[in-house]
This record gives C-alpha cells, sequence and structure tokens, in this order.
C-alpha cells in the first residue's frame, strides 16, 4: 500500500486558501487521466463516538471551514457521518470506474488535533508563539487503487503519453530491418517507448497482434518507405493514417504525447445486478 501523502502547515488565516488549493490539484489529477465521474464526499465525525481525537470547538471550526471552502468552490457534495478521520474531516473524491463502482482516490484532510497533540508552534507576526493547522492531502489516495482504476477506466488500452509501450515498428521484411532499427532509434532519441517486431510472421500479422496487445500507433515500414525516409502510421482507434515523413510522425505524435491527449476510455455497459439498487453495486 503505498500512499502520495503530504503535509500542509499553514496559518489559521491561510486554512481556506490551502484547503481549495489543494481541492484544485486533486481536480487536476483525476482531469489528467480523464476520471470525470466522481463525486466529492464531506466525511464527518460520527455524533457520540469516542474514537475522535481533540476537542469540540476545533471539530465544529474544522467542519466548518470545509463546508464553506466546498460551496464557495461550487462544487456539489454530499455529508457523510462517520467517515472522518479520528483527527479532523475531509473531502474525499468518490470515483466511478467504467462499470460503475464507486472508489475513493484523493483526499484532503483538515487537522487541527494533531498540532495540538505535538505541541506544535510557529512565531507569528507579532512574535508571538502559535499553533498551525494541518492538511493532510493526497491527489491519487492509494497508488495501487489509482493504477487499477487507470487500467479499468481504458481497458488496457492506454493513451499515447501514458501507454507502457508507445510505438511499435513493424518492418514488411527483413529486406528493411536495418531502416526499421533507424526508425526505432529515432523515435527512442525523441523519449518515446517503442518496440520492433522482427518476426518473419507476415505484416497483416503482426498488425493484428499490435491492435489486440492494444498498442496506440504501428510504423509500418517497407522498401517504399525506406526509400523516402517515411513511415505507414497506423492508429490503434483510427486506423490506417496513410505514409508520412518519418520527422512528421514523430513530431504529431510527440504533440499528442506532450498535450496529454485523453482520446478514448472504456464504455460503461454494466446495468447492475438485477433487483439490486444503484447503492449495492457500489464499493
Amino acid at each position: 500500500f503505498t500512499q502520495d501523502d503530504a503535509h500542509i502547515f499553514c496559518t489559521p488565516e491561510q486554512v481556506e486558501e490551502e484547503f481549495r488549493a489543494t481541492l484544485e490539484l486533486v481536480k487536476f489529477v483525476l482531469a489528467s487521466v480523464g476520471l470525470d465521474n466522481f463525486r466529492v464526499q464531506l466525511s464527518l465525525r460520527e455524533p457520540g463516538s469516542d474514537k475522535y481525537v481533540g476537542s469540540e470547538e476545533n471539530w465544529q471550526h474544522a467542519e466548518n471551514s470545509l463546508r464553506k471552502v466546498l460551496e464557495a468552490s461550487g462544487m456539489s457534495y454530499s455529508e457523510c457521518e462517520g467517515e472522518a478521520a479520528f483527527y479532523g474531516p475531509k473531502a474525499d473524491f468518490m470515483v466511478s470506474d467504467c462499470i460503475g463502482r464507486e472508489w475513493q482516490l484523493g483526499t484532503v484532510q483538515l487537522d487541527y488535533n494533531l498540532p495540538e497533540r505535538f505541541k506544535l508552534e510557529y512565531t507569528g507576526s507579532d512574535n508571538h508563539p502559535h499553533r498551525p493547522v494541518m492538511i493532510h492531502r493526497a491527489p491519487f489516495g492509494s497508488m495501487e487503487r489509482f493504477t487499477g482504476m487507470l487500467i479499468e477506466h481504458f481497458a488496457g488500452a492506454f493513451p499515447l503519453w501514458l501507454a507502457p509501450e508507445q510505438i511499435r515498428v513493424l518492418p514488411v521484411s527483413d529486406k528493411t530491418l536495418d531502416y526499421a532499427n533507424e526508425v526505432v532509434a529515432q523515435l527512442r532519441k525523441n523519449g518515446f517507448r517503442v518496440s520492433i517486431d522482427t518476426r518473419s510472421s507476415k505484416v497483416n500479422a503482426k498488425i493484428r497482434d499490435a491492435q489486440l496487445e492494444l498498442i496506440p500507433y504501428m510504423f509500418i515500414v517497407g522498401p517504399k518507405e525506406a526509400e523516402q525516409t517515411a513511415v505507414a502510421v497506423r492508429d490503434r482507434i483510427d486506423g490506417d493514417l496513410g505514409p508520412m515523413p518519418l520527422a512528421d510522425a514523430i513530431a504529431k505524435l510527440k504533440q499528442e504525447a506532450d498535450e496529454r491527449l485523453v482520446r478514448q476510455v472504456a464504455e460503461n455497459t454494466f446495468a447492475g445486478v438485477e433487483g439490486q439498487t444503484e447503492k449495492a453495486n457500489e464499493y
């Protein structure tokens, strides 16, 4: 279990702006990979429970601060009692996967209590000691859970910039193997993750295998392409794009990777288990 946990120590006057900024960070992370089907849950303490630390005043202050920030941000949210951390309330991003299940990914937590318990202090502008406020933030949440969500979200068909293998070079025959290796070298020089299929199979079989393995792009090279320093480009999504000068093909893919485009995600065709409510299908 790996968590991208970090902690911000701020003055009480900085709490709302810092919390708003961390919410925006989580939204940026989710938007970067096309995870836009989410809701925000304001996780509060369970009334009457003794499992939480800190004073009533600190808890009320923290919960009211979070409500204020969420309302000012314009994000719709729901409140859920009993889901707070033992030291403070939190805003949890509940993301739905491609079959409708909910997972908690990013979380931002407001903590007035641990600085008190550890007797943390800073010297303010009045030259007197003050107690800081602590913000716990994990934009990804659990890294393993986030990775699992991504695999299901894209059904393994990752966008170019995220794919473990971005391009596969397919020489038509051994006659163009030298040129194919030159293409591989140029691609690697430009930072791409690339492989080459040197099998003696027919090129159509190589294309089929690369398509089944969800490789974003295929560069097919034959004698004509070698003569013209070109490649025949095949897109996993759009199919045959035709021949292009090698430099132009590299520039096209580099732009797509740099812009971190998400062109396709898995569609949800799961209708739920018969007789069960939507809530029953959530995790």
